[in-house]
């Protein structure tokens, strides 16, 4: 079976991602992002999850995603109750990942059509 690998040319895509940095179509970020199939928030503040706070969850949420797929470096790291709480209060799932299964993640679901923003916290 021979397969073909068809990517949509306007939509935004992770090469790499690993503990320090991500690489979108071919940019390479050292420093913490947020991205959705169509657009890359690159001053984005926090470096750990420790750092999510209220005005955090409004940038993530301007993005008006329908999952939002945490990032938070070489393994997972789960964020306070209380962040939790702001994305299950508003119906978004949020699942929290590292680097590198977030960047897998966000290239299926973007593929599919769907909403999806990837946060990857990175420490530079």
């Amino acid at each position: 079976m021979q397969l073909t690998e068809q990517r949509n040319e306007q939509q935004l895509f992770v090469r790499k991602a690993d503990a320090t940095n991500v690489v979108v179509i071919d940019r390479a970020f050292t420093t913490s992002l947020l991205l959705s199939s169509s657009e890359a928030v690159t001053d984005f503040p926090p470096r750990t999850v420790d750092q999510l706070d209220a005005t955090a969850i409004d940038t993530i949420l301007a993005l008006k995603p329908e999952v939002v797929l945490l990032g938070t470096g070489m393994r997972a790291v789960f964020p306070a109750q209380a962040v939790l709480g702001e994305f299950l209060r508003r119906g978004i799932g949020l699942e929290t990942m590292d680097n590198a299964a977030a960047a897998r993640t966000f290239n299926v679901l973007a593929g599919e059509g769907r909403r999806v923003v990837a946060v990857f916290l990175l420490p530079g």
